[in-house]
């Protein structure tokens, strides 16, 4: 197999694990809320989801050229078809349930997120420094999440409960690759948390914010703001406090096979690893 080839469908794939993620995060907001399934909704959300990511992927950035090294052979034209393909049937099934807007929103941030847009003589850019790029990524996945449980439930609980657990959960997470990607960023000029504030504050920081968002959602389960789903509430604590000791270490880049597996498995699949608990227990 050509290396092209093999980067193209390494371009293609690598933003799956993000998507999938992204239907289970759904699958819990209904949960939260009471909100009965959704085959259609799950798979528009994942449709989103990987287009925006793959879309970001396929753009050159400074920082990607090092962080990302074996995507710079893939043909980036039939990502970028793919992306379009997958924007355009999101936008049919979200349409169904008057969400079109749901669907465009990530894309349209995620490109002002990695290229910007000109105003005049100034551009606008998204992809800043000191946290900034963290709370951008963080606050779409927050309000797509929760618009879209908003939508469905009727209930405001999905913008004060909802709404900062997706969010605080992505900041973290984000953040957590920060810690991957440090050579490439700092190259790029990046300021990222791990960078700006070290080691030791940044990990503080997401472990203050990890404890502090489980408190508030296991209030809402037991005044009932929330459907109690006490097994996926535990999977996060524990996926959670995992991530924030073990894969916020600045030598993290260089992590073997296992680590890095274990890593993508409690990072990427957290929230799957959560709903398959959740199956478990009510055996």
């Amino acid at each position: 197999m050509n290396s092209q080839l093999t980067s193209t469908i390494k371009l293609l794939t690598t933003s799956v694990p993000v998507a999938i993620s992204g239907v289970f995060r759904l699958y819990i907001a209904f949960l939260f809320l009471g909100i009965a399934p959704q085959i259609y909704i799950y798979l528009a959300g994942f449709l989103v989801i990987y287009s925006t990511y793959t879309f970001d992927r396929a753009l050159e950035n400074e920082e990607d050229k090092i962080n990302r090294k074996e995507l710079a052979a893939s043909r980036k034209d039939i990502a970028l078809f793919v992306c379009i393909v997958s924007l355009i049937v999101s936008t049919i099934l979200l349409y169904r349930e008057g969400l079109t807007f749901m669907a465009f929103l990530p894309f349209v941030i995620g490109y002002v997120y990695s290229k910007g847009i000109s105003l005049g003589k100034h551009k606008l850019k998204l992809k800043g420094n000191f946290g900034v790029k963290n709370l951008i990524v963080s606050s779409t996945w927050g309000i797509f999440i929760a618009g879209i449980a908003l939508h469905m439930a009727g209930d405001y609980s999905a913008l004060i409960f909802v709404f900062p657990f997706f969010m605080m959960k992505s900041f973290i997470n984000t953040v957590i690759w920060d810690f991957r990607d440090v050579k490439g960023d700092g190259a790029a000029g990046i300021k990222t948390l791990p960078i700006w504030l070290g080691e030791k504050k940044t990990r503080k920081l997401l472990q203050l914010m990890h404890i502090t968002l489980h408190f508030w959602i296991a209030v809402a389960m037991i005044y009932e703001y929330i459907f109690p789903e006490i097994a996926i509430l535990l999977m996060s604590s524990f996926a959670g406090i995992i991530n924030t000791i073990c894969w916020t270490r600045p030598n993290c880049e260089s992590d073997n096979s296992i680590r890095k597996t274990l890593r993508n498995t409690l990072v990427n699949g957290e929230f799957m690893l959560a709903v398959v608990l959740k199956k478990l227990s009510d055996y």
